[in-house]
C-alpha cells in the first residue's frame, strides 16, 4: 500500500487489513527496521519521506472521514460577505464544496481544485492567483502567484499542509509551496490551519506559517493510545493556539471524541485557551469571532480532565 500509494495512515492500514491499530503500529516498526518504510505521526511513508511529497491521488485518499469532519468545522467559521483565501490541498478542498453554500463570499485561491468546487456556486466570488502550475497538486505556484496576493487584504486564511508541530508551526515538503502559502498568511487578519491528527507531530522540510501566527486549528481526534498527538496539541495550545477538534461519528449520536451531535448538526469540540489572543498578524486589527468563536468559553468536564491528563504525560 506505501508503494501504490506513497502514504498510509495506520487507521487505514488497520481498516483494510482487519486488525488493531496496535498490531499494525508493530508491523510498521518492523517493516521500518527493515528500511522498507519510514514511519510518520499516524502512518508510513516511502523511505525518504522526509523530503518526499506524496501526489494529489495518494492525498486524496487517506483520512477522507477526518478532513470531512474538519472541513465541516472550518466551514462554520466562515460568515456571509466574507473574503478569505484559501490555500490547496485536499482538505481545502473539502472545505470549498461547503463553502458554495456561503453567500456573497469572496474566496481568493491559488488552488484549480478549489476553484472548481466553487465554479457553479453563484453567489461566491472566486480570484485566483497567477503562476505556474504545480501538476502533483494542481496549485498555482512561483513568483506570479506571490506578486498577486501583494497588497490583499482578506478577514481569514484558511491552509493546510504536510505537518505540524508547536515547534514550528505549519510545514510541506516542497520550497514553491511554502513560499506561496507565506504570501497568503500576509494577505489574512486570521490564520486558520487545518490539519487532520496524523500530521501533528510530522515535521517536514520547509516552514510556512510559525505557530505565534497561527489563530486556530481545526483538527480530528486522535485515537485515545496515540499520546503523540495529544502531547502535541496540548502543546500548540500552551503556545496559545486555539483548537477545535471535529468529530467523525456524525450519524452515530456522538462525535469521535464523544461529543454530543445535534439533530442535522455535526460534533465539534472546542478548546478556549487562557489569555485568548487577537489576530496576532503583522498589521492586523482586533478580529471579531466568528459563528464558531472560540473565546471565553469555559471547558466542559471530559475536557479538562482529557488536558490534564495530557499534562502528566
Amino acid at each position: 500500500m506505501v508503494r501504490a500509494n506513497g502514504a498510509v495512515s495506520l487507521r487505514e492500514l488497520a481498516r483494510v487489513v482487519q486488525t488493531s491499530e496496535v498490531t499494525v503500529r508493530r508491523d510498521v516498526r518492523a517493516l521500518e527496521a527493515e528500511g522498507l518504510l519510514d514511519r510518520r505521526h499516524g502512518g508510513a511513508v516511502l523511505p525518504g519521506g522526509f523530503t518526499r511529497e506524496s501526489g494529489f491521488p495518494q492525498k486524496s485518499h487517506l483520512a477522507t472521514a477526518e478532513k470531512t469532519a474538519i472541513a465541516d468545522v472550518a466551514a462554520s467559521l466562515v460568515e456571509e460577505g466574507e473574503a478569505i483565501v484559501v490555500g490547496a490541498g485536499t482538505t481545502t478542498q473539502e472545505l470549498a464544496r461547503r463553502l458554495a453554500r456561503v453567500p456573497g463570499l469572496t474566496v481568493v485561491t491559488n488552488s484549480l481544485l478549489v476553484a472548481q468546487a466553487l465554479a457553479h456556486a453563484n453567489r461566491v466570488e472566486v480570484v485566483m492567483t497567477g503562476g505556474t502550475l504545480r501538476g502533483s497538486n494542481y496549485a498555482l505556484v512561483g513568483s506570479g502567484a506571490e506578486q498577486s496576493l501583494q497588497g490583499l487584504r482578506v478577514s481569514r486564511a484558511f491552509l493546510s499542509g504536510s505537518g505540524l508541530t508547536a515547534e514550528r508551526g505549519l510545514s510541506t515538503s516542497n520550497m514553491l509551496s511554502a513560499s506561496v502559502d507565506r504570501a497568503l498568511v500576509q494577505a489574512a487578519a486570521e490564520v486558520v490551519v487545518l490539519a487532520d491528527h496524523t500530521k501533528l507531530g510530522t515535521d517536514t522540510m520547509f516552514q510556512t506559517v510559525p505557530t505565534d501566527v497561527i489563530t486556530r486549528l481545526v483538527t480530528d481526534e486522535p485515537p485515545a493510545h496515540d499520546d503523540r498527538a495529544a502531547t502535541e496539541l496540548q502543546a500548540l495550545a500552551d503556545q496559545g493556539v486555539q483548537i477545535a477538534v471535529a468529530g467523525t461519528g456524525v450519524g452515530t449520536g456522538t462525535g469521535g471524541g464523544g461529543d454530543a451531535v445535534p439533530p442535522g448538526g455535526r460534533a465539534r469540540r472546542d478548546v478556549p485557551l487562557p489569555g485568548q489572543r487577537a489576530a496576532r498578524h503583522p498589521g492586523a486589527g482586533q478580529f471579531r469571532g466568528g459563528p464558531a468563536s472560540l473565546g471565553g468559553e469555559v471547558l466542559p468536564p471530559e475536557r479538562t480532565a482529557r488536558v490534564a491528563d495530557m499534562r502528566r504525560r
